[in-house]
């Protein structure tokens, strides 16, 4: 079962549909109606952490779960939970021009949730904040920006955990069934590791 936590957005249920069409049973909670221990006795195979209208250290209990149940499982970080990702690992968070409902050329380095996406790509932008480019982590490498270098995309360097700006489940992005596989993919390749 995939733990989405809903940081309030609007369209969390169009996330929760995808990963449903990727074949994965889907759990939605809201972020600030449970704590980490909450999410660990359920026993996710994997964490959604949706967008949402807030700041990454005002989402409920992303930023813990991210801090403890990440060394376990997969992570994947969607618009405020990208920002979350980044928070959780010391990167800053800035303000940006709105962009919300437009679409922006992304190039990305085609690993990860990147997989069989071409690059560059049009993607589906709804935030007014970004991860600062002079200040992402050790633990984390940058996988997609845009043309003016806005980051459009994080991975943790030894753990399961990436991180899209981006909507991949809204109409105006391009491949964002592949990237939700590829997420998907991941996690039966983890529980592949863990048998093993």
């Amino acid at each position: 079962m995939i733990l989405l936590l809903d940081n309030y957005d609007s369209f969390v249920h169009n996330l929760a549909r995808y990963i449903r069409r990727a074949g994965c049973e889907t759990l939605v909670v809201r972020s600030d109606q449970i704590d980490v221990l909450g999410c660990n006795e359920m026993s996710p195979t994997a964490v959604v952490l949706s967008p949402g209208p807030r700041r990454p250290e005002d989402a409920g209990c992303s930023i813990d779960v991210l801090r403890h149940l990440a060394p376990q499982i997969p992570i994947l970080g969607v618009c405020l939970g990208h920002q979350a990702i980044a928070t959780a690992f010391g990167g800053v968070v800035h303000k940006c021009g709105p962009m919300h409902g437009m679409a922006s050329r992304i190039n990305h380095d085609g690993q990860g949730v990147f997989a069989n996406c071409p690059s560059p790509m049009r993607v589906a932008r709804y935030h007014s904040l970004a991860v600062d480019p002079i200040c992402v982590p050790d633990e984390l490498i940058v996988t997609a920006t845009t043309d003016d270098g806005v980051i459009m995309g994080l991975r943790h360097v030894g753990r399961p955990i990436h991180g899209v700006q981006f909507h991949p489940e809204s109409v105006l992005s391009d491949f964002g069934a592949q990237i939700i596989d590829n997420f998907v993919a991941m996690i039966h390749d983890a529980k592949r590791v863990a048998l093993s």
